[in-house]
Parts: structure tokens; sequence; C-alpha cells
């Protein structure tokens, strides 16, 4: 039997049962771009920016939503295609406070824009996500002119009522995708679209702050947004022209072992992201102490030498003579009362093989099998 095949850009392709003409492109390395679309939840068509052009179809179809089918001859690039996502990205651009023409700007004017911040009611006039906004990259791809004022004011203000994320209505271009990532993703339904027309906006209970609502701060929104509409409160502070590093590592806030990506700048950490969405166990989940407490990490309060008690005060000492002292210690205790005498508590802040190592020490050099974790309490 012929397997069920598609053509995409002349490409003929193979499409598997329930998908979509979207999952069928990228999952060929075929480019469609999107806005409100969020992998793993319900296609919600409000972007209209995935639409491509399917022969024998009058109108562009929405590549998110529609299924693929036998026989379809696809172009996702045609100048039809083309000229709808111009019109619906001017549209974008035109409903709120999107000042992506800097992008535009040789670099002389570039670095000045960046000198002068602007404010206004509270908002800088330089974009907290500069540079890594999916709808600034979509005019500059689609060379579409952008405008620094909004065609209507916006009436909401910003939220700043919270410590972790900074709610600008002024950038939010209503896509969903906000929604999806809370109700669909994480199933914590904290926020939803509320009214209607012209005062259409995403809420939380009642169009109350996020700190007075069922939002537990698990930061999924705050990944899943395209624009500047959400954003890290640390990312009006911190200095956001410098490159980044990106590392991937392990959470060490529990013992799941969450994927995330560490973005650090001059050797400290300024942001971090779930990794990838197909990376087993969280899938690009992580909840407030992941996405949010790093801040610890360049503590100038951290302890980065050993403190040893001498004549009643505790005084910086060498990791020779700390571990000398630690030895020494537990060996008299475990001579004079016995090794059962000694307990050994471990922590699902440290990894796998450190509580492995732990667990070790404890019954082969302290030989006693008092060890517990910190999560039994």
């Amino acid at each position: 039997m012929d397997q069920d095949t598609i053509i995409i850009n002349g490409n003929h392709l193979v499409f598997r049962s329930g998908e979509t003409i979207l999952e069928t492109a990228r999952r060929n390395h075929i480019d469609i771009p999107t806005l409100c679309h969020l992998k793993n939840a319900i296609p919600t068509h409000t972007c209209k920016i995935c639409q491509v052009e399917v022969m024998g179809e009058p109108a562009l179809v929405e590549s998110c939503a529609a299924k693929a089918k036998q026989g379809m001859t696809i172009l996702t690039d045609s100048p039809k295609v083309i000229e709808a996502r111009k019109e619906v990205i001017k549209g974008l651009l035109a409903s709120g406070y999107h000042n992506c023409a800097a992008r535009e700007m040789d670099a002389k004017d570039w670095t000045s824009f960046q000198l002068t911040v602007l404010k206004n009611d509270g908002k800088e006039d330089l974009c907290p996500v500069w540079g890594d906004c999916e709808l600034q990259d979509l005019a500059y791809r689609y060379q579409v002119k952008t405008r620094h004022t909004p065609s209507k004011e916006c009436r909401y203000d910003t939220e700043r009522a919270n410590p972790f994320i900074i709610r600008d209505f002024s950038r939010c271009i209503l896509c969903g995708r906000c929604v999806k990532a809370c109700r669909e993703i994480q199933v914590n339904n904290a926020i939803e679209f509320g009214y209607a027309g012209d005062d259409l906006k995403i809420i939380a209970k009642n169009d109350a702050t996020l700190k007075d609502s069922d939002c537990v701060f698990c930061g999924e929104c705050l990944q899943a947004c395209p624009v500047g509409a959400l954003v890290p409160d640390k990312a009006f502070r911190d200095h956001r022209f410098k490159d980044t590093r990106k590392i991937r590592t392990t959470c060490s806030f529990c013992g799941v072992g969450c994927q995330m990506d560490v973005f650090v700048q001059d050797n400290k950490i300024v942001k971090i992201d779930g990794a990838d969405t197909d990376l087993p166990p969280n899938h690009a989940s992580l909840c407030v102490k992941g996405r949010f407490g790093y801040e610890f990490v360049a503590s100038p309060e951290r302890l980065t030498r050993p403190l040893i008690k001498k004549d009643g005060k505790q005084v910086e000492a060498s990791w020779e003579e700390a571990l000398d002292l630690v030895a020494q210690k537990l060996s008299a205790i475990k001579s004079e009362s016995g090794p059962d005498s000694i307990g050994v508590m471990t922590s699902a802040r440290i990894t796998n093989e450190d509580n492995y190592i732990a667990q070790k020490f404890t019954r082969a050099v302290l030989k006693t099998n008092n060890i517990d974790h910190c999560a039994r309490l």
C-alpha cells in the first residue's frame, strides 16, 4: 500500500495520520512561521501567520489546524501567502506599542537609541525583548515597516505588582499562547481571555493581579509569550545588549531532574528557560523555583571558604584544615560512642551522584545506616 504523501514546495513528503500541514512541514525542516501556535496545545486561529496556499482551495489555509491529506499540493511562500502575512504583521504592529523599527537603524543611531530610555507612563521606550521577539523577527523577515506608536492607546496599565513577571498589556498581541500554556500545558487555569471587542485582554481571576489570583508563578506563560507583553521583572534592570551564553543543565531544586537552559552573562545567570519541549522529564516546563530561583548563585553573602570555630568565633580556614577537623571530630565520636551515634542528612538540592557518595561514605566509612533525606521531612 502506498504511503500517504503531500507535496510542499515541490517536495513529496510522507505525512502521519492526524498530522497537520505545519507538523509535516516542520518534521521535514520546512519553515512555516507562526505566532499563536504552541506545541502540544489546541490551535486558537488567532494570528493567521501560518497560512499557506493549497492548490484547489479558494482561500488560504491555516497550516497549524488543517490536517494533511493525500494528494495536497502546498506552497508556503507564494506571493499570495507573503502578501497576506505582511498584512497580518502590519495589523499586529499597529495593535499595540511595538517599536520594532529600531532594527532598521544604522549602528550609530542604534547605539544612541540604546542609551536613550524614554519614560512613558512607567513604560520603557526600548522594548525589554528587543532582539528576542518573534513579532520583530517577522517584521524584519518580511520587511514590514514598523511604527513607534499604536493605532490606539492601551487602556490598561502595566502590572508590576509581583516580584517575578511584568505584564505590559500595551505590547500584548492577544495571540493566546500564554493562556494555552497555563491551561493546557501546566493545567493551572490561572489566566483566560476576558471582556470583548476593543476591551479584550488576558485576565487572571476576575481581572485581579497575578499575585491575587491562582497563579503559582511557574513562568510557563512567560516562556510562551512571543513578544514583550510578559517579561521577567529583572529584564527592566539588567543589561540586555551583551552577549549571553546558553548552557544546558539539570535543575537542582528537587529530584525530578528538569532540564533547563541557563543564560549566562559575565559569569552570572541572567535568565533561565525550560529546555526543548521534546526533552523529558519536564518538556520545557519549570516551577517557580527552577525558573526564578537563581540569584543566590551570585549572591555576595554566599560562603566561599569554610568556617571553623576558634576561641568561640567563626573564622575562615582552608579546605584541608576544615576537612581534617571534621574527620577528627567524627572519628572521636565514633570511637567514644559508636558509629550509630552519628547520623547523616542528604539533600534533594544536590545531584544523584553526590547523594550516592554520601550514603557510601555513611555506610562504608562511618559504618552506620543512619542516613536520611530531607525530602522525608
